[in-house]
């Protein structure tokens, strides 16, 4: 029984430990204070002032350019809130095309940019289409597709022509335009009977 007595001390000595360790674990836990997990908001975490940003395709050449005077990032949906915005789009054979609003919000990895407040995109005339000019309270560009495209009332101007209507839709790879719910078109005889790549479409839905 002498012989067991150290051994069964020093069982029980280790359970003590174990046992007091369980304790002030459990009593440090509950008595410390743990903050929830921070909740997701439309908060800005970063901003910069001067912004400027730069996309390039796959051989290193720059394809889209997003600048303006200040920028907000949003983690929640990880978007980007540019003041007096500035987007240039100059994709490969096609017009280079230059858009500027009050506020642009970009999301979708980039691959959209929603231009809100006094909207307007210009594309530069070529050897055989005249400039375009669209206008509209809010303009929504695809970079990646090198579209143009609105669900609201929007003024389109080609050369000498006008063409006011609800919704628009513009490809600047096939220069197709189509203007929804046209309430007034003006198309000047010299644009009518010029050879142009571009097709413009007044639709009823």
């Amino acid at each position: 029984m002498r012989e067991r007595a150290p051994a069964l001390i020093a069982i029980l000595l280790l359970v003590s430990l174990v046992l007091g360790t369980w304790w002030a674990a459990d009593y440090a836990q509950r008595a410390i204070p743990i903050d929830p997990p921070r909740r997701l908001t439309h908060e800005p975490d970063s901003w910069a002032q001067d912004f400027v940003m730069v996309r390039t395709d796959e051989a290193g050449m720059a394809i889209n350019r997003l600048e303006g005077d200040m920028m907000h990032h949003y983690p929640d949906d990880d978007s980007y809130e540019i003041t007096h915005a500035r987007a240039v789009g100059q994709q490969p054979n096609s017009p280079v095309t230059i858009g500027t609003s009050d506020v642009a919000i970009m999301d979708q990895d980039g691959a959209r940019v929603v231009m809100k407040g006094n909207a307007h995109v210009h594309r530069m005339p070529d050897a055989d289409n005249p400039p375009l000019d669209v206008t509209s309270e809010q303009l929504t560009l695809l970079p990646d597709d090198n579209i143009v495209e609105t669900d609201l009332p929007a003024l389109v101007v080609r050369g000498n022509s006008t063409m006011n209507g609800k919704g628009m839709r513009y490809d600047n790879n096939t220069r197709q335009l189509q203007v929804y719910s046209a309430t007034d078109v003006k198309i000047s005889g010299t644009e009518s009977k010029s050879s142009d790549s571009s097709q413009q479409k007044a639709e009823q839905p």
